[in-house]
This record gives structure tokens, C-alpha cells and sequence, in this order.
């Protein structure tokens, strides 16, 4: 079976383990504060998931998803994600993470950035624009009218593709933005962020996304 590695184990990433687990992957799951501090969740994701440290998550997976505060991204070990795709669920709240210059000019996006730090990994934008419930709770079987729809963005075709897999399987359509640099369509107070939108209204609202909040 596929391994997902989850970096950071909050209301997404304990989300995406519970719906991965449900559909029979294997998970390793890890957080800032050490194996033990999951022992609770991982008892209930039951046999398929384990907690490690968040190199030895990176190391088991064959893909990753990366959930931490983005203010914490450069802390993501990148050596063992080397060659990997890796989900990139972050957002920037500059309130928490700090004002970053390039992403308040719009010179840079927030997985753009991931991208950078992990060179040799495929990052992939996925994950970022729905309420952590509704992870689990509101996909749908593939056909279903007025399905919801994700979005994603990758510099790299096979990333993109693994989300939009993902996405289905999780009960989801989806909607590819192009690049990476193309993401910040996605991100926090633009149309497509966190509402429930089917596939032709989240590619007009990423459409209709302003540059510069």
C-alpha cells in the first residue's frame, strides 16, 4: 500500500490521516512536539498509522503532505523529501506567521516558497481552501451533481496530477491553476477560499482572484 507522510498533525492534517486511513493507506503521522504527544490519535486511526518524528514521516512516505504554520516551513526537512511529491496545505496569516515582504507585494506565493526550500521534491498546492470538518465530511462519489471542487497548482505535472487523484478519492473534482506561481489564486481572502463551490464556480472565483489583498 502507498505511505503518506503528514508534517503537522492540527485540523487539516488530522483530517486528511482519518479519510487517507478510511481508504487504506498507510499513514506517518508527526508534529513539533514528539512522537508521544500522538499516541491518543493514533489510536484512533488504528493499525494503518503510526507517529514519528517528522524526518522519519518524511523518509517512510511516499508522498508527503506538508501542514504546519507556514511560519514554520523552513523547519520541513528536505533531504528525505528529496525526489518526493509533497502536498503543500499551508496558508499565510501574517497576524501569526509575520509579515513577509514577497508574499505582501505579491512577488512570491506561499507554496512557491516551499518549492524553493525543498528543491528536489515536486511540491504541489493542495488542501488549503476547506474547513478541516469538511475534509471528511463533505466529498461525494465521483458523478455526483453539483460535486465540490479543490484546487491545485504544481510546477510539475505528475504533483498535480497525484492531488487531483487525491482530490477524487477523498470525494472531491478538481480544478488545476497552472504554476505555482500561479497559486496565490488560491490563497487566503480570495474568492475560492473556504466555500463550498463546484468545479465551473471555483475556476470563476480563481478568475476573478485579485493579486494583492
Amino acid at each position: 500500500m502507498t505511505t503518506m507522510g503528514i508534517i503537522g498533525a492540527g485540523h487539516i492534517g488530522s483530517q486528511i490521516a482519518r479519510k487517507a486511513v478510511q481508504l487504506g493507506y498507510d499513514v506517518v503521522i508527526s508534529n513539533s512536539r514528539g512522537p508521544e504527544t500522538l499516541a491518543e490519535l493514533v489510536a484512533e486511526l488504528g493499525g494503518k498509522a503510526r507517529a514519528a518524528t517528522a524526518a522519519e514521516a518524511a523518509a517512510a512516505a511516499d508522498f508527503a503532505v506538508v501542514t504546519v504554520p507556514f511560519g514554520h516551513y523552513l523547519d520541513i526537512p528536505a533531504q528525505p523529501l528529496s525526489g518526493k511529491v509533497v502536498i503543500d496545505t499551508n496558508n499565510y496569516y501574517w497576524e501569526r506567521d509575520g509579515h513577509v515582504a514577497a508574499l505582501d507585494t505579491g512577488e512570491a506565493t506561499v507554496s512557491g516558497l516551499l518549492q524553493e526550500h525543498l528543491a528536489d521534491s515536486r511540491v504541489a498546492k493542495g488542501f488549503n481552501h476547506i474547513a478541516a470538518p469538511d475534509i471528511t465530511t463533505t466529498g461525494t462519489p465521483a458523478g455526483t451533481e453539483n460535486r465540490r471542487a479543490l484546487a491545485t497548482a504544481s510546477d510539475h505535472d505528475d504533483a498535480a496530477a497525484l492531488v487531483t487523484a487525491l482530490y477524487d478519492e477523498f470525494g472531491f473534482d478538481s480544478v488545476n491553476i497552472g504554476p505555482l506561481s500561479e497559486s496565490w489564486r488560491v490563497e487566503r481572502d480570495r474568492p475560492a477560499y473556504v466555500v463550498r463551490q463546484n468545479a465551473a464556480e471555483l475556476a470563476e472565483n480563481l478568475a476573478k482572484a485579485p493579486r494583492v489583498i
